[in-house]
């Protein structure tokens, strides 16, 4: 089936569309009511449906003829470590494990914090809860005390898993101490702690509370999957960068199924026994549907990688994970690419290594500016594949179906809907509007499988943050257009426009412009406040290794370049030049902080911030004085 065929079929006929896709797994009771949209708009996947998630993902391929077949390769180089399990080994520890949190009193519908590291017990934590029934709720290992406490009065879990540190290149970070203070700030009262001893660093256990992980491990009778209805919850994802009450993405089990086992091969073009990589953490969205569930789901082989795409040791760190385990197909964010393009900007390093095995490079996460594509594109010499999607829909919006149709890529574009998303630009006012017209990218509802079913918690959120604006639609945040062939291209938040003298400019199309300046590695681009235009560009930059420039220089280059590319009211008067940009742990540049610095605003440190002497170096530079 066709790209356009099969977006076709989707947007006409979801009901029957969606039951094809149901079908290809195994339930234990099939599902006949595909979608029900009477009591939630956003719409509710196979109600009537029976399944378990672990049991797809491992069980059923046992059964099937994957025993021996790797499930996950773990590969550590910051503790210089590799395990790889089967499907076989890896259902008996998961089974193990879930009975060992089962005699912790863990039951169908209890919630169970997950704070680890990037080790192979973190999947394993993930797959033992689903096969209770249990919902899980992954925190970035290393996060701060204060958002963790935060985090467990939310969900109220019986227990939480972790892990004794977690090793950040070279540094090692203790997570009990982090842990033991969550939990002192934290309201509910967590009823046990199972915790994984790594040998950098052994912490203290508390009697009575905390319990060593191989030992429960070793003394648990394995326990088999309990069916659960579609509609039961999987996870409890909470979205990065929250101050106040949390926002915990509530994900089901049987609609993220169908869609992660139908994204598998129609986006990454992956098939059973096929290596796939997702580069990421499993703390993220990407890592629980693209490092955990959709490749075991789908029968593949998953990689595990606890590193950097620098630094550990080098910028060939990525080229020799997709030689040794003969990786098909890669996906991590444009920020991971930017870093090896800083550090070896010719590619030199990508020489030493085999990548025959590489078909296709996947970028998302944040917007991939067309310096980045073209360069990974040149550099790697393979076609590199700009897909668009949210914490909330759990999967790909935009992408260039691999397993459809290869289409014509665009650098800038993330090219169209996937099947199942009715994708529209509306004006504010709701109105659509037409090809090369910037506005808000709206979804028609109802939504496909695998988005989210609500916040935790809290029912009403969902309508208020993201249905509310336009009646009938689910609102991306995002802006953006389409171009004459339908392709999407998207500029960014909606709140990343700014005004210039009553022109409304786009700061991801300013960052294209700047971030194709021969120097450049890395950019932000943010308005601020200015007397006379009301708004005005200023540029952050990071420099390639071994460029040589100064800000005077290169703020009057970039001025140029905008008035040539974007027109004359695209004024530049500011560019800095600087060592790091402000991220948080999933690459995501912190473009409002850097506003509400540059504009003498307060704001708030999140505890996603990766590095948070980066915003000194900023403030330093651009704070007003």
């Amino acid at each position: 089936m066709s790209y356009q065929e099969a977006y076709n079929y989707a947007t006409s006929n979801p009901k029957e569309f969606w039951k094809e896709q149901a079908d290809q797994l195994p339930w234990f009771t099939k599902p006949n009511d595909i979608v029900d949209t009477s009591e939630h708009a956003t719409g509710r996947w196979y109600s009537d449906g029976e399944m378990n998630t672990c049991y797809m993902a491992l069980d059923h391929h046992v059964a099937n003829g994957r025993a021996d077949q790797v499930a996950i390769h773990y590969d550590s180089p910051v503790t210089n470590t590799k395990q790889s399990l089967t499907y076989a080994q890896l259902l008996e520890q998961v089974a193990k494990f879930a009975g060992a949190l089962r005699a912790q009193g863990v039951e169908k519908g209890d919630r169970v914090v997950i704070y680890m590291p990037m080790v192979m017990e973190a999947a394993v934590a993930m797959l033992a809860c689903s096969r209770l029934g249990a919902i899980h709720s992954v925190v970035f290992g290393g996060f701060a005390a204060a958002e963790l406490a935060v985090r467990i009065d939310d969900a109220q879990p019986k227990a939480v898993v972790t892990a004794s540190c977690g090793i950040e290149v070279a540094k090692v970070i203790a997570y009990k101490p982090l842990l033991d203070e969550a939990l002192e700030l934290a309201q509910h009262k967590v009823g046990s702690v199972i915790l994984l001893q790594r040998e950098q660093l052994v912490a203290e256990l508390q009697p009575g509370r905390d319990l060593d992980w191989q030992a429960v491990y070793e003394a648990a009778v394995p326990t088999e999957a309990v069916p659960v209805k579609a509609t039961d919850p999987l996870y409890v994802l909470y979205t990065s960068g929250t101050t106040g009450k949390p926002k915990g993405v509530m994900r089901d089990n049987g609609g993220h199924a169908v869609a992660l086992n139908y994204t598998m091969n129609a986006i990454y073009g992956m098939d059973a026994g096929d290596v796939f990589w997702a580069a990421s953490d499993v703390g993220w969205v990407v890592g629980h549907s693209y490092i955990v569930y959709g490749p075991l789901i789908a029968g593949c082989t998953s990689i595990l990688y606890e590193g950097k795409p620098v630094m550990t040791p080098d910028a060939g760190a990525f080229w020799r994970v997709i030689e040794e385990y003969k990786v098909k197909a890669i996906f991590s964010a444009p920020t991971a690419f930017r870093a090896i393009k800083k550090e070896d900007p010719n590619g030199e390093l990508l020489k030493n290594y085999d990548l025959s095995s590489l078909v296709t490079v996947f970028m998302a996460g944040e917007r991939l500016d067309p310096p980045t594509y073209e360069w990974a594109i040149d550099t790697i010499g393979r076609p590199v594949v700009d897909h668009w999607w949210q914490t909330e829909t759990g999967w790909s919006i935009c992408a260039n179906p691999q397993g459809l149709d290869n289409l014509p890529a665009k650098p800038g574009s993330s090219t169209v809907p996937i099947p199942g998303y009715d994708l529209h630009i509306l004006a504010d006012d709701g109105q659509p509007i037409g090809a090369n017209e910037k506005g808000n990218i709206a979804l028609k509802l109802p939504m496909p499988p695998g988005f989210m079913m609500g916040v935790w918690g809290d029912p009403q959120r969902l309508h208020d943050s993201y249905l509310a604006d336009f009646p009938g639609y689910y609102t991306s945040g995002d802006g953006g257009y389409r171009d004459d062939d339908g392709y999407v291209y998207i500029m960014g938040r909606t709140d990343d426009v700014i005004n210039i003298a009553g022109h409304r400019l786009s700061t991801g199309e300013m960052e294209e412009v700047v971030g194709g300046h021969p120097l450049v590695a890395e950019c932000a681009v943010v308005g601020i406040q200015d007397e006379l235009k009301g708004q005005m560009p200023l540029a952050l930059v990071l420099l390639k290794a071994g460029a040589d420039t100064t800000d005077a220089v290169l703020a009057k280059e970039l001025a140029s370049m905008l008035r040539a590319t974007i027109g004359p009211i695209a004024v530049m008067k500011q560019a800095h030049i600087v060592q790091r940009l402000p991220k948080t742990r999933s690459g995501k540049i912190l473009r409002k902080i850097i506003r509400n610095i540059a504009n003498g605003e307060d704001y708030i440190v999140p505890s996603t911030i990766d590095d948070p002497a980066s915003l000194d170096e900023i403030a330093a530079l651009i704070a007003p004085k």
